[in-house]
């Protein structure tokens, strides 16, 4: 997850102490990368703000339930299972940006 939102030595740094504990790393390459499309990024950044699915149907004219099926092909390619990992990895990105 480190790799995918860029912080690679935060990536390293986990790889090194997982391999130390004994367990299966295994590399993150391009071909792991699952790029979202247009739609998906938009809605993940505003799902990040805090926007609830209705609040961003509104605003990209859309209905609420299909911004929770972009937001449920975002969350599988992720690999994440909640709305405030979206908001995490956000924050994480911005760190290793700044």
């Amino acid at each position: 997850m480190l790799s995918g939102i860029g912080a690679e030595a935060f990536a390293e740094r986990a790889r090194r102490e997982l391999q130390a504990t004994g367990a299966k790393v295994r590399r993150y390459t391009a071909a792991t990368d699952v790029a979202l499309t247009p739609q998906e990024a938009h809605i993940a950044r505003l799902v990040g703000d805090g926007l609830t699915n209705p609040e961003i149907g509104a605003q990209l004219f859309i209905s609420p339930h299909t911004v929770e099926w972009h937001l449920r092909k975002v969350f599988s390619k992720l690999g994440i299972s909640s709305r405030k990992e979206i908001r995490t990895m956000r924050l994480a990105g911005e760190a290793t940006s700044a």
